[in-house]
């Protein structure tokens, strides 16, 4: 497909890279970590011929999106505000929000922030994460270690961030698997899998898309480098802070699409946080959307044409 032009829409006190196309009820994709906009590829065309509209960031840190040099300005409420002002910007009162792997969180968050201005959640990977006594990162560090990857991310600020700068090209190669490396037996270790990825001989595994589509996420990771996404994790701990008093309940319809290999395991709880969910998964790996992506957009169009 022609990839849409970008526009740059100011917002929130930033710019964003904003990609759309269709017309109709609108959707908006918000694309996880280390992606971007373009890893929606595959479901423009599905969603577009079925007359609806979607518009696609590049959120704060990716692509040429603003990359704020202050690791607070990547916290929720900044995240989150940076798509209200998307919903203004367009006129929009509200829209459906899809999201997968980090930005599956961000459309959780939106959901009980701006309830007002989501009328449906569609996630794909991460589930709903169930608030604890104790933030995020010290529970992962307690429970998977200190090299845990988002513990490492806190703990050790700019030392993956130049790793995977320094070795862009065969990180994502190695990244951008489909389930074979996921799943495989032989485990790198769950804290420095990623870090050992940037580095390490080419992993077992078909790569999830062509050598062209992987230039588009090379191209534009050397020229932003990682740290504006990765301080998105760095933000665990104040995010659980910010939102210490916000209803742990998503109120609006949800469609959860997990992947069968993917590391990211379900949440079996699902329904007591949000009440109105339904559940499906794929037999793929963590990049659901790319690795599957016809059988994504019959699940995300049944849904959509039920709510």
């Amino acid at each position: 497909m022609t990839f849409p032009q970008p526009e740059f829409v100011d917002t929130n006190g930033i710019t964003l890279e904003v990609f759309g196309a269709g017309g109709g009820r609108p959707l908006m994709l918000c694309h996880g970590w280390p992606e971007l906009a373009y890893s929606w590829r595959h479901q423009i065309p599905a969603l577009v011929d079925a007359g609806y509209r979607v518009i696609i960031p590049n959120q704060r840190g990716y692509g040429r999106s603003s990359r704020p040099e202050t690791v607070a300005d990547y916290g929720i409420h900044h995240l989150c505000g940076d798509l209200v002002g998307l919903l203004d910007h367009y006129g929009l009162e509200d829209a459906v929000f899809v999201g997968h792997d980090w930005g599956a969180i961000v459309v959780w968050n939106m959901a009980m922030l701006h309830p007002q201005r989501v009328s449906g959640v569609i996630n794909l990977s991460v589930p709903f994460l169930e608030r604890g006594d104790s933030d995020w990162v010290s529970f992962w560090e307690t429970q998977l270690g200190a090299d845990f990857y988002i513990v490492h991310f806190n703990r050790q600020p700019g030392v993956a961030d130049a790793i995977f700068a320094a070795n862009t090209e065969n990180f994502l190669r190695n990244l951008y698997r489909t389930r074979q490396w996921q799943s495989d037996p032989v485990d790198l270790g769950p804290g420095m899998r990623l870090l050992k990825l940037a580095t390490a001989p080419a992993m077992p595994g078909e790569l999830l898309m062509s050598e062209a589509d992987l230039r588009v996420f090379v191209d534009s990771f050397e020229r932003s480098g990682f740290t504006g996404g990765i301080n998105w994790y760095r933000n665990f701990t104040r995010n659980w802070e910010t939102t210490r008093d916000l209803p742990q309940k998503v109120n609006q319809p949800v469609l959860m699409i997990h992947g069968e290999h993917d590391i990211v395991r379900p949440n079996p709880r699902l329904r007591t946080y949000a009440p109105d969910s339904e559940v499906h998964t794929l037999p793929c790996g963590h990049w659901i959307q790319q690795e599957m992506p016809e059988q994504t957009n019959r699940l995300i169009l049944d849904w959509l044409a039920r709510h």
